[in-house]
């Protein structure tokens, strides 16, 4: 499923609790075991794999247990650039070419 802006809150956490037992499985671990590396209680990583609601810093556990931080971090990158940044980078930098008056292409030679 893909995630976006439509998708209400409830099948979001459905649909990650999904791929969370989904990465679970593909490295063969129990619930247990997982549970266990990533210092949670097994309760919680069944309540988070049946799209239930969870602490923050269970997730982050889990993501460390898995090998998954860069997820995290591609998430909520630390350097944002917006479009509108861009744009403003862009006009303080001096375009090559002729200064002063520009030419559009309808001048008379």
């Amino acid at each position: 499923m893909k995630i976006d802006k439509l998708v209400p809150q409830e099948a979001v956490s459905q649909e990650l609790g999904r791929r969370l037992e989904l990465i679970r499985k593909q490295r063969s671990l129990s619930q247990m075991a997982l549970a266990k590396q990533a210092g949670i209680g097994v309760a919680t990583l069944r309540r988070m794999e049946d799209g239930q609601d969870a602490q923050m810093g269970s997730w982050i556990k889990l993501m460390r247990a898995l090998d998954q931080l860069p997820a995290i971090d591609a998430l909520l990158p630390e350097e944002i650039r917006s479009p509108r940044a861009e744009v403003m980078a862009e006009k303080g930098r001096k375009r090559p070419g002729k200064q002063g008056k520009q030419a559009w292409g309808d001048e008379q030679v």
